[in-house]
């Protein structure tokens, strides 16, 4: 048979359980904060990751916008080096592709490109060393004039009628041309040099072609 408990033994397990139920709430009511306290950090780690994935966007975008004005700025500078250079585009050929290790504000070096051909726009003066070459184009044309000069008063040798008349005129005005004839030469020279084709060039040019075309029609006709 059970014994009878006592009232002291009773009421030790009654103030046994009361401190049970007492640290059994210490311990609820302390898991719940933990529960609450990550709970709120975990909401403000994600409101700060929703921050920065929207700073980011935000930046991605005006990276993007950046590099769409710097490519259309590339390509006005690029096409305007070309439009230099000649060729309609030819000589210098693409846009070169961005460097991957390439760090830093573009803005700056566009900003030098741009005062670059700024500077260079207006085209200079022929060097004096290519002044050669220029009387050697005078020259080229005079004899090519005068070689076309000799074609035709040859068939108008050969001809009667008109062409016996017309031709020999006709000759003597490509002849009279070969001191002109050599600027064209002499034209792309100054192109590619990026330079204008101002008087002393001229002047040598219609010189030497002048005084080729002179000695050549003092020759002895075959």
């Amino acid at each position: 048979m059970n014994e009878p408990v006592t009232s002291q033994s009773y009421t030790a397990q009654l103030r046994r359980l009361a401190e049970l139920t007492a640290r059994v709430r210490e311990q609820r009511e302390e898991a719940q904060d933990w529960y609450d306290q990550q709970c709120a950090a975990a909401d403000r780690a994600v409101a700060e990751s929703a921050d920065e994935v929207n700073r980011a966007e935000q930046e991605l975008i005006a990276a993007r916008e950046a590099q769409e004005r710097v490519d259309a700025e590339v390509a006005v500078l690029w096409q305007e080096l070309n439009t230099r250079l000649g060729g309609g585009g030819r000589r210098a050929g693409a846009p070169p592709a961005p460097a991957p290790e390439a760090t830093g504000d573009p803005t700056a070096l566009l900003d030098g490109v741009r005062d670059l051909l700024r500077r260079t726009r207006q085209p200079g003066e022929l060097p004096g060393n290519v002044n050669p070459l220029l009387a050697m184009c005078g020259v080229a044309g005079a004899v090519l004039a005068y070689a076309l000069g000799a074609v035709a008063r040859a068939l108008g040798a050969r001809g009667d009628g008109d062409l016996a008349v017309g031709l020999p005129v006709l000759a003597l005005v490509v002849t009279l041309l070969g001191p002109v004839l050599g600027l064209i030469p002499a034209r792309l020279i100054a192109d590619r040099r990026h330079a204008v084709l101002s008087p002393r060039p001229v002047l040598i040019v219609v010189i030497a072609g002048l005084t080729t075309t002179l000695l050549l029609l003092t020759l002895p006709l075959p």
